[in-house]
């Protein structure tokens, strides 16, 4: 099977894991349309990094999730959806909890009507280890329970349930995906991984500043988490409305990420905790370690990217943004 000449639809494309899942898309010779959020900087997100004319059969819209109409015409004509769209920054979450339910609640179930409405063959949901909250079993498989310890996990379980939802009462087929701590390049320094490494790249930086270095963390780059929605999108053999986990199966504390990261950029700064990059303490999640015995069952996914590989390989573009005057340097705002 192939995505060759299939009409695809990606949410969400102008984003970091989007972004990279419409390119591998592209380049099977897919016809992909990426919807990007409509802003008025006429702005793709990460789409703007590709060139144009280099995939002809990529087209970029902008738009919005939460729009119904604006969806069900969207998604007429293509044969998958990869729905990826969300507000994903838990902080944000803490401060303005609705717009996360308009998004990611509302904003699924549009694309599910859509989809329904569309005779889409088929959707992939994207879900989150975060509704898993902190592990009470470890590893984690798709039967733990859900925990809602932030507004932003609460939102995606909320999505979750309406695919399961339409699942069962309308037999519509998606799967679900669940990636775990999805890093590499073009991620958001609202993650901890870019965070640490800008800060330690950037000459203007003489502290790093960090929040918990106690909590544990299945780490998975971007490119195994692109071939985890790919196989998942055409396997013959998936439970819609299912969630698959998709990680590593290897846990490491935050500390010891740091620590990593220090070797390779050989960054001697001392690091700082700071109490406002807490989360509350009950919101926390403490540990997420997959158990991704599923997906490789279904589907013989495997990650082949090892945590030190990808941290290269994110440490790398990163210099090169540095190098091309790409980055903010701390100097000129509060890191």
């Amino acid at each position: 099977m192939s995505y060759e000449q299939k009409r695809v639809l990606v949410t969400g494309a102008d984003g970091f894991i989007g972004s990279h899942l419409t390119e591998a898309l592209a380049r099977t010779g897919a016809a992909v349309t990426g919807l990007c959020l409509y802003n008025s900087f006429d702005s793709h997100g990460w789409l703007d990094e590709i060139q144009d004319g280099r995939f002809p059969n990529l087209v970029r819209v902008r738009g919005d999730v939460r729009d119904a109409s604006f969806v069900r015409n969207l998604v007429a004509g293509h044969d998958t959806v990869f729905h990826l769209a969300a507000l994903i920054a838990i902080p944000y979450s803490y401060v303005a909890a609705q717009s996360y339910v308009e998004t990611n609640v509302l904003g699924t179930l549009n694309v599910l009507e859509a989809a329904r409405a569309c005779g889409v063959k088929r959707m992939v949901h994207t879900s989150t280890s975060e509704v898993y909250g902190s592990a009470i079993t470890v590893p984690i498989g798709e039967a733990h329970p859900l925990q809602g310890q932030s507004p932003y996990s609460a939102s995606k379980i909320g999505a979750d349930m309406m695919v399961q939802a339409f699942v069962r009462s309308f037999d519509l087929p998606v799967a679900v995906l669940r990636p775990f701590n999805t890093f590499g390049p073009r991620q958001s320094e609202r993650a901890v991984i870019p965070t640490i490494i800008r800060q330690m790249l950037d000459p203007d930086c003489g502290v790093v500043k960090v929040g918990d270095l106690s909590t544990i963390r299945d780490f998975t780059f971007v490119d195994d988490t692109v071939a985890a929605f790919l196989t998942l999108g055409l396997t013959d053999k998936v439970a819609y409305g299912q969630a698959y986990n998709a990680g590593s199966g290897k846990a490491v504390t935050i500390a010891e990420t740091l620590d990593l990261l220090a070797g390779m950029i050989g960054s001697g700064k001392p690091v700082r905790q700071e109490d406002i990059r807490l989360r509350p303490s009950q919101s926390e999640v403490l540990a997420l370690l997959a158990n991704a015995d599923r997906l490789a069952a279904d589907t013989g996914w495997r990650p082949r990217v090892t945590l030190r590989e990808g941290l290269e390989r994110t440490v790398a573009w990163w210099r090169e943004r540095f190098a091309e005057g790409r980055v903010r340097r701390a100097s000129t705002f509060m890191v």
